[in-house]
């Protein structure tokens, strides 16, 4: 591993803690990661097609090992993908490749990105933070997993809408408080270093 890539995995594992767990974005995520379940990638290209491949293959990995060995994966991607409309693109194309490689009603694929906005929201949004992370990344999520952690939180549905109230709330000098973009002096999303 290079240290570039460290650097990526400690700057996402920073976030993981301080905003989808720290800020409870997904309650499901504090179990999977303190049992060490959540296995980070680095993809060190820039290429959609390279980084395409690795998904792949970071699926069938995935699906290749018991989840109390692996429940999710994020794939990282540093130096892909910086603008956000193509990241967002490269996402829908990923969902379809998952399916055509068998992985449909097994896995699901959830997006972050440190540009990351919903549609009809302005850049400067506050409730487009629950899925800006410093990279962009790929999740691979399993269902049954997902369908457990669900059915196990009686209002799974209004995460959302709560984490909406949560981080306008927060504010933008909240949001930056908690550190949760690249390390300074390290990697910026599409640098090629």
């Amino acid at each position: 591993m290079t240290p570039l890539d460290a650097q990526a995995i400690a700057d996402t594992v920073r976030w993981l803690e301080r905003a989808v767990i720290g800020l409870n974005l997904c309650p499901f995520a504090k179990a999977v990661h303190v049992k060490g379940q959540v296995h980070c990638r680095v993809w060190p290209g820039d290429d959609a097609d390279g980084l395409m491949q690795a998904l792949l293959d970071e699926a069938q990995a995935l699906r290749e090992l018991p989840a109390d060995v692996r429940d999710t994966t994020l794939l990282i991607a540093p130096q892909a993908l910086a603008d956000f409309l193509t990241f967002h693109d490269f996402t829908a194309r990923a969902e379809r490749r998952l399916r055509k490689a068998g992985h449909e009603g097994e896995l699901q694929l959830a997006s972050f990105h440190p540009r990351f906005q919903f549609a009809g929201t302005e850049p400067d949004d506050m409730g487009n933070a629950t899925n800006q992370s410093p990279y962009p990344t790929l999740h691979l999520l399993r269902e049954a997993s997902i369908e457990r952690a669900v059915a196990a939180v009686p209002d799974a549905a209004d995460i959302y809408e709560r984490n909406i109230r949560m981080l306008e709330a927060l504010g933008p000098e909240g949001w930056r408080a908690l550190d949760v973009g690249p390390h300074a002096g390290g990697i910026e999303p599409g640098d090629r270093t």
